[in-house]
């Protein structure tokens, strides 16, 4: 089933963006803590950084690492590097430096940039954001060089093989998936979108660049706040946020703070909210109707999509009266295809289950230098083999009225706190530790809104716990190390050889040396 056909995007995002700057110059733009720069100045400084940024050698096509806390910096980093002609390269702070040199090698990223406190050799030329000898000569727009099948932005995933990959976005997909949101659900300089997804997931993309085009303003929350539902609300009503996202898991966590401590009037001008990332439940939404909606006629939509395809590629607005069975993935947004098929990759019929295939305008161009990957995830369509799609590994099935509904995963790809995590990657660096004979890692469910990775080890005749976690701080990023850790003495496994994963989530822990 396809989405309904738009026009094919001959522009970027950043078009938009200019247009908007000289239409409302002195309009707020970015606001974060006490902290506005307007769309002018936003403009101006982008302007600067794009220039020098072209002057030391990136043009289209070019990776641009940037390892910024949320801030005025990290926007005008993200936009002076598209200006540049570059595509923008979420590195986390704070998170392993052999895994972000990893990440910028394998990425062939020309330049990084950084804020000071996070300066350092990570084997490519580094720039401090807050130098202000990035920021000199003209405040004009640059002539733009980027045609709609450059680059955009590479965002890396966990890899099933051990090593993150990169997926490379055009810019014709990420501006097909911002249009098609304006379309759906349009704002205007009324609207706030608050920004509080940490910019290494997809789902910061809408959040970081769709206000932009249309005369909004985007609201930062501080660093670190996004795990904080009083900071959140507080966030919201002092900047008027009117759009926002939420993990199902932080949603729950969200209402349920809300519902105790009696603030929905703080919550007045928030009137819509998507959710993605994990599944959405009949139990979320009504709860969000009870609280939000009848308070304050807040609406909740349930958005669907890997970072492969562009964020999101189908979407289902969630009804505001009485209870549904299943919150399904929904229908696909424009200009997106999506095809479930067998074994045998013949598409299914209704009601059947099988493999979910993204194709049409949002699907990427592949993993960043990694052919094999990529010809092994984006494969010719079944009835129109010139065309390509995407293997999600998800499992689903269409339902009569046209919705799509989601069955679970293929593999063992899960979702912790609504991250991609592939536990195959976890379970590699473990192994490598000295002091572990074997290891497997699952995920269990603690409550409804708590899911916690295990790791189930086979240690060898010593074993320290401690010395393994600061291991792992070396390798891994913190969201992806183990909650629990617990000791056996061998890996159980089914009759047919593979590691019995149910029979792990119910064992019980023994002691940890």
């Amino acid at each position: 089933m396809k989405g309904e056909a738009i026009v094919t995007y001959n522009k970027t995002v950043l078009d938009y963006f200019e247009k908007q700057s000289a239409l409302t110059p002195l309009a707020p733009a970015v606001l974060i803590g006490d902290r506005i720069i307007t769309y002018a100045e936003l403009n101006s400084k982008s302007n600067q950084l794009a220039r020098t940024l072209r002057s030391r050698g990136v043009k289209p096509n070019t990776v641009v690492g940037i390892m910024a806390v949320r801030s005025l910096e990290m926007i005008i980093g993200i936009i002076g590097i598209m200006k540049a002609g570059g595509a923008y390269l979420p590195l986390l702070p704070k998170g392993p430096a052999e895994r972000t040199r990893y990440l910028l090698k394998e990425s062939e990223a020309v330049l990084l940039l950084t804020q000071s406190q996070w300066m350092e050799d990570y084997g490519v030329p580094a720039l401090d954001l807050q130098d202000s000898d990035l920021y000199q000569g003209s405040l004009e727009n640059l002539e733009p060089v980027n045609h709609p099948e450059d680059l955009a932005y590479v965002i890396y995933t966990s890899g099933s093989t051990g090593k993150p990959k990169g997926v490379m976005i055009e810019h014709h997909s990420l501006l097909n998936r911002l249009v098609w949101m304006q379309m759906r659900y349009p704002i205007d300089s009324n609207d706030v979108i608050l920004q509080k997804t940490p910019f290494i997931f997809d789902v910061s993309v809408w959040e970081l660049l769709w206000w932009c085009m249309t005369g909004a303003r985007l609201a930062l929350l501080e660093p670190g706040y996004e795990k904080f539902p009083q900071a959140i609300i507080e966030c919201i009503a002092k900047n008027h946020v009117t759009v926002m996202h939420f993990v199902p898991s932080m949603l729950s966590v969200f209402l349920n703070y809300v519902s105790e401590h009696d603030v929905t009037a703080k919550l007045a001008s928030l009137r819509q909210v998507f959710a993605s990332g994990e599944t959405l439940t009949p139990l979320h939404v009504k709860r969000f109707n009870t609280i939000l909606y009848a308070a304050n006629a807040t609406r909740l939509t349930n958005l669907y999509g890997p970072t492969e395809a562009t964020v999101d590629v189908t979407y289902f607005d969630c009804p505001t009266e009485g209870e549904i069975e299943r919150v399904p993935l929904g229908k696909p947004i424009d200009n997106i295809e999506i095809v479930i098929i067998d074994e045998q990759k013949t598409p299914v019929p209704v009601m059947e289950t099988g493999e979910l295939c993204i194709a049409g305008v949002g699907v990427a161009r592949g993993y960043i230098n990694n052919p094999t990957l990529t010809a092994e995830k984006f494969v010719a369509h079944p009835l129109r083999p010139q065309a390509r799609m995407y293997r999600t590994g998800d499992l689903a099935r269409w339902l009569p009225d046209g919705n799509i509904e989601f069955l679970g995963r293929a593999d063992q790809q899960v979702k912790v706190r609504g991250i991609r995590i592939e536990l195959e990657e976890i379970e590699s660096v473990i192994a490598q530790f000295k002091e572990v004979d074997q290891c497997v890692v699952v995920t269990r469910q603690e409550s409804e809104t708590i899911t916690l990775l295990t790791a189930y080890i086979v240690p060898k005749t010593s074993f320290s716990l401690s010395a393994l976690k600061e291991y792992l701080r070396s390798k891994l990023p913190e969201y992806m190390i183990p909650d629990v850790f617990m000791t056996i003495h061998d890996i159980p496994l089914t009759p047919n050889g593979k590691v019995d994963r149910k029979l792990l989530t119910n064992l019980k822990k023994e002691k940890t040396r």
